[in-house]
């Protein structure tokens, strides 16, 4: 049997290591749009910010690792056409040479690519002058001969998300001083205001400049510097940079498989099954590009390195004939911005209102160990439960970076898998000793205040 996997980020090379796992008989093809596979996009961060070096020291796996895997690599080769009824796929190398790939089984992994929000300007404008998305190796070395080149004073980060507010950091730290700018009214959008105004907090402290409310609609050049231009409540916004990173989301890349008849779904990605079939014979489909399963929500689009991960490998146990299920995501999610780490899990107030429940939600302050032991912090967690029935919806944590935020954010995560109320959270038996926790740990502080406002 031969299973062709394309990409070789997350959902790629998990299909493919599963498969070689469950069965080392299968023939296993992994094609690479790029030179390297099985790299972590999400540490591209800590390589800007240095903690991480020398940039190889992002491959999750070397290329002998993933070949002593049993598995063969076709690196620099874009998959350009599937041919369903004919089980072969169109690749073209770097050359330019196009070839066909006979297969049994296709695992898609294509990901997706970075949004630009339809700013214009984008087009014009590249790395050349300064002007950067940030998704790929590629993206990485090409900020790198920037900063390198240019030795940019200023930055403007179009963006607050996970990857905006840790560029943030990397670039602060590297001494460029930075404006970041954010769409909506508070910084990472995940979490509700109250709490995204603690992490906008910790950025002013380290010397970001924030400005939220503000629509950036293009990127130019005037009097020889870097300008992004837009509104900001309704007035005019315009500000300069020597440097301009853009990072707004993502989008599926579906090309491929639309073009081959798949149909897509929430956030234009790939519609696939709990098996991650994609409704064309042979072919799964894993990963960025493919809907999400969240467990609360039913189908959407949750693009996530953790979900990528676990539905390649069920997409690659099910492509040499196994029968595993993707269960689900809750959306759980951290980041570190310079010592505050900020987490979530599960539904928000607004959120859970949408999707049918009677949310009600609240927040309490409270210590991440027990205060007489030096050094105790403040956590700031929101609790979201269903006031119908007392069910867990969804949990924020922001605190102090030894504060074991996500260990605490995967105590709520645990609890939302298997049901729980917000009640049985202090029927848990959870660890404590005086310089890491309390008898009742800060996560059960939380639910205990919530159901004291309930009654």
């Amino acid at each position: 049997m031969h299973l062709v996997a394309i990409g070789g980020s997350d959902a790629g090379i998990s299909a493919a290591l599963r498969a070689r796992e469950l069965d080392p008989s299968v023939d296993v093809t992994v094609v690479v749009a790029d030179a390297y596979p099985n790299f972590s996009i999400c540490g591209i961060p800590y390589y800007f910010s240095r903690d991480v070096q020398p940039w190889q020291s992002l491959a999750h796996r070397t290329h002998a690792d993933l070949e002593a895997t049993g598995m063969r690599l076709r690196l620099d080769t874009l998959a350009t056409g599937i041919d369903v009824v004919g089980q072969a796929l169109t690749v073209r190398g770097a050359a330019g040479t196009e070839s066909t790939i006979a297969y049994d089984a296709l695992m898609v992994g294509t990901g997706a690519g970075p949004s630009t929000a339809g700013i214009a300007g984008l087009d014009e404008l590249g790395a050349d002058d300064g002007v950067h998305l940030l998704h790929s190796m590629g993206d990485t070395f090409a900020l790198e001969r920037s900063l390198e080149e240019r030795q940019p004073e200023t930055a403007i980060i179009v963006g607050a998300g996970y990857v905006g507010l840790e560029m943030a950091e990397a670039l602060t730290v590297r001494g460029i001083r930075v404006t970041q700018v954010q769409r909506g009214p508070e910084v990472l959008s995940t979490l509700d205001p109250e709490l995204g105004l603690l992490v906008r907090d910790e950025l002013t402290r380290h010397g970001v400049e924030v400005i939220t409310g503000t629509r950036i609609d293009r990127v130019g050049r005037e009097a020889g510097r870097l300008t992004v231009a837009g509104d900001r409540d309704g007035a005019p916004f315009a500000r300069s940079a020597d440097l301009v990173l853009v990072v707004v989301g993502v989008r599926p890349n579906t090309r491929l498989l639309t073009a081959a008849g798949a149909t897509t779904g929430a956030g234009g990605a790939v519609v696939v099954d709990a098996q991650m079939r994609t409704g064309l014979p042979h072919v799964w489909a894993a990963g960025d590009g493919v809907v999400t399963h969240h467990r609360l929500l039913g189908t959407t689009y949750l693009p996530l390195g953790t979900t990528a991960h676990k539905q390649g490998r069920v997409a690659g146990e099910n492509a040499i004939g196994g029968d595993a299920r993707f269960v689900g995501s809750l959306g759980t999610q951290v980041v570190k911005v310079f010592d505050v780490v900020a987490a979530r899990t599960g539904l928000r107030d607004h959120d859970a209102a949408d999707a049918g429940f009677a949310p009600r939600s609240h927040t309490a302050i409270a210590d991440d160990h027990k205060r007489y032991y030096p050094g105790a912090t403040r956590i700031s967690i929101r609790i979201t439960g269903n006031a119908d029935d007392g069910r867990l919806l969804g949990a924020q944590l922001v605190g102090a970076r030894g504060a074991e935020i996500s260990k605490r954010v995967d105590t709520y995560a645990t609890a939302l898998h298997h049901g729980m109320t917000v009640a049985g959270m202090s029927d848990l038996d959870l660890s404590y000793t005086p310089p890491l926790g309390s008898p009742w740990d800060a996560v059960q502080v939380a639910t205990q205040a919530w159901e004291r406002g309930a009654r």
